[in-house]
């Protein structure tokens, strides 16, 4: 009488920890790209208003010589 021994943490065979392990996966790359997106977006962030030169002419209240 031979005994087979069958391998129960093969990943196709096991449907859950499969499935658990794809859940962690995509759950790191959702992570991943929310945190990259933040980064660049922190990098590229508004920086303060610029000190621009315009002429008094152009103003709201113009003043002319």
């Amino acid at each position: 009488m031979e005994h087979t021994v069958e391998n129960t943490n093969d990943f196709t065979r096991d449907w859950v920890s499969s499935s658990r392990f794809l859940f962690y996966v995509k759950l790191a790359c959702i992570v991943a790209f929310l945190v990259g997106g933040s980064f660049k977006l922190w990098q590229h962030r508004y920086k303060g208003k610029p000190k621009v030169q315009v002429n008094e002419s152009s103003l709201y209240e113009p003043k002319y010589k």
